[in-house]
């Protein structure tokens, strides 16, 4: 056996760790059986899937304000569990609408039917194609989550969405669809100059290249899905839902009064949104401090 010098073998023991460090983490396969969803976690040069426990428990018919995008999600996604033909979806609009609710809660109902969900974060879609290979022969069917998603223009992530979107080389397999959250119809920000340029053609006003260009990839998705922010009425009624839940959580009886009520009203101008996030913050707030006289 051949002898080598300490220092040479220091030096290969320093080489050796930096390639063990650059090589994929040794984890195992996801369990689906057992686990209903996962995020893509990046190492190196590519990632691995990584289970994570469901702790949202929101139910659909908890969701307030948002029946016919329910009714839409709901649709969409029974029809893609059943094998049937189902679209990418866009969820767009005012940020705490209820928009990342939704698809938890189609989780927690569609769970034993089989449905799955895996997260993405923007800066992992470059490994698109590397989720979809590892799900593809699965037996079950993927919804794959990117939450809260914008871009700027020539993103390489933008790029490798679109063309998946596009149903390119790196196009989807059957068994997964693609639901994006965002606070923007065309997930890349709008300036005031994007409208210049637009003509018209046999008297109609065609949008200008850079507006077309930042249509292109919201084009790609099936479903346009919009949230708006509550009425008065409606953000009330969420409160209410909110309150009610954490009674039976805690089993304590927590009544709907009118100062309640006034609080709630106060905490949404003060926070200049009325929607489901601010109800449930409101929410407990009022619970935490009714409870601790």
């Amino acid at each position: 056996m051949m002898n080598l010098k300490p220092e040479v073998v220091a030096q290969l023991e320093r080489v050796l760790g930096s390639v063990e460090m650059l090589l994929p983490k040794m984890t195992k396969p996801v369990d689906w059986s057992t686990c209903h969803a996962a995020n893509w976690r990046r190492h190196s040069f590519s990632g691995y899937l990584e289970p994570v426990k469901v702790t949202d428990d929101t139910r659909l018919d908890q969701l307030l304000g948002v029946e016919d995008q329910k009714k839409i999600m709901i649709d969409n996604t029974r029809q893609f569990l059943k094998g049937l033909p189902a679209n990418n979806a866009l969820l767009w609009g005012s940020r705490g609408t209820g928009k990342s609710s939704i698809v938890k809660a189609l989780l927690n109902e569609y769970g034993n039917d089989g449905l799955r969900v895996i997260q993405v974060e923007k800066e992992d879609l470059i490994y698109i194609s590397e989720i979809f290979t590892a799900v593809e022969d699965q037996p079950y069917r993927f919804i794959m989550l990117c939450d809260d998603l914008t871009f700027e223009m020539g993103e390489l992530s933008y790029k490798m969405l679109k063309s998946a979107l596009d149903g390119s080389v790196y196009s989807a397999p059957e068994n997964v669809l693609i639901y994006v959250t965002s606070n923007r119809r065309y997930l890349l920000p709008e300036y005031e100059g994007d409208h210049l340029g637009g003509k018209y053609v046999k008297g109609e006003l065609q949008q200008s290249e850079i507006q077309e260009e930042k249509s292109s990839l919201s084009d790609r998705f099936g479903l346009w899905v919009p949230f708006h922010v509550f009425s008065q009425d409606r953000y009330l009624e969420a409160v209410k839902l909110c309150i009610e839940r954490f009674s039976q959580q805690l089993s304590q009886e927590i009544p709907m009064t009118k100062d309640l009520e006034m609080a709630a009203i106060k905490w949404s101008q003060e926070k200049t949104k009325r929607c489901g996030r601010t109800a449930f913050q409101f929410s407990k707030n009022w619970v935490g401090k009714y409870l601790l006289r």
